[in-house]
């Protein structure tokens, strides 16, 4: 069998439906596994008492904080009232502390990310940290980039209540001028509503809209927790019934093993219509950058697969740029 050729992938961009990403901690950690552009560490729900110093505080307020879960024991504080001031300080240490983060000054697992998609494709993220904003802001004049919404706010977003516009924290609202204000971060997992933030209920309801016309659904260092039971029941929601999706693909990117992550997964998975890495640059985003969903259905639906054509991992900024240029052509001389 003779399989397309480069040039012919390049060339096919006919697939409107979307390559869905939700991103968890473990995308962050995997972008930066020695810590951000200063050397901070990428805390994960585990280990985020630790790295916020929150262990004295939480002795003096004889606090159990045995079992690590931030969101489970944030939550549990959050119910007594008597603790008002303990939630504000843990607020403003979890705040303080992502407001420090930056990517590096190289390119990044962030940055491959978004150049790899388009604009009809979608990255939803749970992360408070600004690497998926800032990577989109520093290659967006590059290309036509993929939608990104932040489930669980952002330190680098901020919104509208009035227009419900939303941009960077420090911009303003391009219709009535005001100034954005910082978006909600901190949610107890026991009584979740996303529906009482204006910013957050909008971008749940857009991720749900999309889930319904993907193609392609990509799970990256997201653990699906069950404690966070909205936050899944609003995915079902979107995603629909796993049996209706007999032609759509899932594939999750986790360090956890195949069998662990489909069981997590079951309740998404049609079938046998799921694959597993525990390397991003294994994944089918990097294996066909910018093509994701021609590749898949060429490959699934037609029995014609693609050769791979995978990003280069060590590239400059510019020489990254310069390999992309083929791909972003033929996606304008299309339009």
């Amino acid at each position: 069998m003779i399989m397309p050729s480069l040039e012919q992938e390049i060339k096919e961009t006919h697939m409107g439906a979307p390559h869905i990403v939700i991103l968890g901690a473990g995308a962050s950690l995997a972008a930066c596994p020695k810590g951000d552009k200063e050397g901070n560490p990428l805390p994960l729900m585990n280990n985020l008492i630790s790295i916020l110093n929150l262990k004295k505080i939480l002795n003096d307020y004889k606090i159990d904080y045995s079992s690590n879960n931030f969101e489970e024991i944030y939550s549990n504080i959050c119910e007594d009232y008597k603790h008002a001031e303990l939630v504000t300080i843990i607020e403003n240490r979890v705040k303080n502390y992502f407001a420090r983060l930056s990517l590096p000054n190289y390119p990044t697992i962030y940055d491959h990310l978004v150049l790899s998609l388009r604009n009809k494709d979608v990255i939803a993220t749970f992360n408070w940290d600004p690497f998926l904003y800032t990577a989109w802001r520093r290659n967006f004049k590059i290309a036509s980039l993929p939608h990104i919404l932040h489930l669980h706010g952002s330190i680098a977003m901020g919104y509208c209540p009035k227009d419900r516009m939303k941009g960077y924290l420090y911009g303003r609202c391009s219709k009535c001028g005001e100034r954005y204000v910082p978006s909600q971060l901190l949610f107890p997992i026991k009584k979740k509503n996303y529906t009482d933030n204006v910013f957050i209920s909008s971008e749940w309801e857009t991720l749900k809209n999309c889930l319904k016309h993907a193609y392609i659904l990509t799970i990256f260092g997201y653990s699906a927790p069950a404690s966070d039971i909205e936050a899944i029941s609003l995915m079902k929601e979107g995603w629909g019934p796993a049996p209706n999706r007999s032609l759509e693909e899932i594939e999750i990117i986790d360090i956890k093993s195949s069998p662990i992550l489909a069981e997590a997964w079951k309740d998404f998975i049609c079938s046998h219509h799921y694959r597993t890495t525990n390397n991003f640059y294994n994944s089918y985003i990097t294996q066909h950058p910018r093509r994701t969903c021609e590749a898949m259905w060429s490959s699934l639906m037609m029995c014609d697969p693609y050769n791979d054509n995978y990003i280069p991992k060590n590239f400059t900024f510019e020489e990254l740029y310069k390999w992309y240029d083929p791909l972003i052509k033929a996606e304008i001389k299309k339009t």
